[in-house]
């Protein structure tokens, strides 16, 4: 092949590149500062806020150009924009944006921000939630059991008007981000569902149901956020993060993923035969579930669990409880339970100013010791920089400070100019 055609054919490619791209890049619109001026009431946008340094940023890219051409072809009425938060800081302080990349949804002057997984499915998931209605009605037997199909977890407002509905709609506002809410008359309820009194807030969860009762449960934006997992899940870091939000501790069993072993699958099947077989006595204090890994764990413990391992965490507190004993049998499990829950095991970590400290150290040395691994030099820069700066400002607080002493002391002597300095006098 000639360099002639060798170089057509690539000029080829290029093109078909372009061309291949333009059209999604067609769904993204570009938006700066002007869009509080510009927008209207009515109109909803997908926002993704970016840095031009922030690799993250750069890395979603092509997954926020399939998201606005697969939002684009579903009708849907959300408008995908990304905005340099840099170059348009009014609009990124509008949105109070504070780490990239950021991700907003902006209805009905809400804005709502996204805290799951950077996936494509995930954010798209996150902008059907959030442009459809708050409360999606549910009229038929059909379409219940169609959306209880599709949804491992489902609060659902029963029964007509009232002023509970008005705090479920209230609720709903604020935690749409993470949950769907429904409502639904009786007649169109299965028949097994029985209820005492009507209006009623259910949850349809773990192959069962069970309504809202005040008395008991406080508020109820308080429930929802206890009740809105599964007893027992698999659990990534973006689940446990929004678990700590709900009041209950989590017990995890930790896995292995590099290396499948029977004490893993014990581990797991134990902890989840606990979770569905205790759940009456448990579930109000206690989330279930399994992590495979344990690198979101090594920064809250501040070091290594040996893997498989069983572990319970207060995420209100950072704190975390580890068994005195090897947890052999569900006997074995059931009374390490019963310890954390009534005091008799110390918790270890916390969140205390001397933790965050050590805290801070430990995730430093973390993140250094790869980069001094793989580029000495740039380690060296990246640590000695800050504490070169560290230094600098001691250093001009200790200079500024001994010449004000210096000042002071000047000013506290009597002045004199040399014809005024007395003489000391002859004998």
């Amino acid at each position: 092949m000639s360099a002639h055609a060798g170089s057509t054919l690539n000029m080829l490619a290029v093109l078909l590149l372009c061309a291949s791209v333009a059209p999604l890049r067609a769904f993204v619109e570009e938006l700066d500062d002007s869009l509080l001026e510009m927008r209207q009431i009515e109109d909803i946008w997908l926002i993704k806020f970016y840095a031009p340094w922030c690799s993250m940023c750069k890395q979603l890219d092509p997954v926020w150009h399939q998201i606005g051409s697969e939002l684009k072809s579903v009708g849907s009425p959300v408008n995908v924009g990304k905005c340099d938060a840099i170059a348009n800081a009014g609009l990124a302080k509008e949105f109070k944006v504070r780490s990239y990349p950021a991700i907003f949804m902006w209805k009905n002057d809400v804005k709502y921000l996204h805290i799951g997984p950077r996936t494509g499915d995930a954010i798209v998931k996150f902008a059907h939630r959030i442009s459809g209605p708050l409360i999606r009605p549910l009229t038929s037997l059909k379409l219940f059991q169609h959306a209880l199909s599709h949804h491992d977890v489902m609060f659902v407002y029963i029964g007509a008007s009232s002023p509970l509905k008005g705090v479920f709609s209230a609720v709903a506002q604020e935690m749409i981000v993470s949950t769907f809410f429904f409502s639904a008359s009786r007649e169109v309820l299965p028949k097994a569902v029985s209820l005492p009194a009507l209006p009623a807030v259910v949850v349809f969860k773990d192959g069962g149901y069970f309504s809202y009762n005040e008395m008991s449960d406080g508020s109820l934006k308080a429930w929802i956020k206890r009740e809105r997992f599964n007893n027992y899940a698999n659990v990534d870091s973006y689940m446990l993060y929004a678990m700590g939000d709900s009041g209950k501790m989590v017990l995890l069993a930790l896995l292995d993923d590099a290396n499948v072993s029977q004490q893993n699958l014990r581990y797991k099947s134990l902890v989840k035969k606990v979770s569905q077989d205790y759940k009456d006595v448990y579930s109000r204090n206690i989330h279930f579930g399994f992590m495979e890994g344990d690198h979101y764990i090594n920064g809250l413990i501040m070091g290594k669990l040996g893997l498989p391992a069983i572990v319970m965490l207060n995420l209100s507190t950072d704190s975390y409880f580890l068994a005195p004993a090897s947890l052999e049998t569900e006997r074995h499990l059931l009374d390490f339970l019963d310890q954390v829950l009534d005091g008799s095991i110390q918790a270890h970590g916390g969140n205390g100013v001397t933790q965050r400290v050590r805290r801070f150290i430990y995730e430093t040395k973390v993140t250094l010791l790869p980069l001094f691994a793989e580029a000495p030099l740039l380690g060296c820069f990246l640590l000695g920089l800050p504490l070169g700066l560290v230094g600098l400002v001691c250093f001009v607080c200790r200079t500024a400070l001994s010449d004000r002493g210096g000042r002071e002391d000047d000013d506290d002597r009597p002045i004199y100019s040399r014809r005024q300095i007395p003489e000391k006098k002859s004998d």
